[in-house]
């Protein structure tokens, strides 16, 4: 005889939803949006790489001063990086709820679930989910908190990127887990439009297609940086400190103003 389970203490409304594989579903495919939405706007930003190391750290200042005189300086980056977290940590657990759901019902019922009709992607995603998860802690460590090059210069992401990318096992480390990243959003993309109850024969063409290419999209425009610091596209040839250079342009702006200037 089965041991009787207990059901689990029923949340509040409306957070009791989420208890339901319904309610998970939901919740990842809205974070899955979300995080979709970071990774083509950080793939975006990135493109500044091709423009030079003052273009990038303007950029990056850009981020920090976001609000301008209205909130303090990285205030608002801060709260767009909290908010991305909770996002993220909200799909991972979302798909291990659902993951948890699907091995008991798989255990119920032995030998009645297939892979015939899986595709590829789908059949990955317990892969790729783990290795996106391990690569985003790696990127963090590596560009952002700078434990993995000796030759980190904080505030200086041209630099950074261009120093990391420059090994070859660095750069094939960028390469597999982008590759990784874009099979998940293939698949996810895909998915996130049935789990979010738009499932329709006429469309399904359209859902593949715009899967394919928003994940293609983000698949070259991410390997483009390992690749192009590694082919001499991307380098530090006759390159002066951006920093000390928007320093320079600060004071002469300054001189100007109080009449120093020619």
């Amino acid at each position: 005889m089965e041991p009787v389970r207990k059901r689990p203490p029923q949340l509040p409304w409306p957070l009791n939803i989420y208890q339901t594989a319904i309610g998970k579903k939901y919740v990842m495919a809205i974070t899955g949006i979300g995080l979709l939405g970071y990774v083509v706007v950080h793939m975006i930003g990135n493109l500044h790489l091709y423009e030079g190391p003052y273009q990038v750290h303007a950029y990056a200042e850009a981020l920090r001063d976001l609000g301008g005189h209205l909130a303090p300086r990285t205030f608002l980056l801060w709260v767009m990086r909290l908010g991305l977290l909770g996002m993220f940590v909200a799909h991972i657990h979302s798909a291990w709820s659902l993951t948890r759901i699907s091995h008991k019902a798989d255990s119920a019922y032995v030998g009645t679930r297939t892979y015939t009709a899986a595709n590829f992607a789908s059949r990955t995603m317990r892969w790729t989910g783990p290795i996106i998860l391990l690569y985003v802690l790696f990127h963090l460590a590596d560009l952002t908190w700078g434990w993995v090059d000796d030759d980190w210069v904080r505030g200086d992401p041209y630099h950074n990127v261009y120093s990391s990318m420059s090994a070859v096992p660095i750069a094939l480390i960028y390469i597999v887990a982008n590759i990784a990243v874009a099979v998940h959003i293939f698949h996810g993309a895909w998915s996130m439009f049935q789990s979010l109850g738009i499932n329709n024969p006429k469309y399904n063409s359209l859902r593949r297609g715009f899967a394919q290419g928003l994940a293609g999209l983000i698949l070259v425009g991410n390997l483009s940086f390992p690749l192009a610091v590694q082919f001499g596209l991307i380098d530090e040839d006759n390159r002066a400190d951006p920093i000390g250079f928007t320093h320079d342009v600060i004071d002469a702006d300054v001189d100007h103003s109080e009449g120093g200037g020619d």
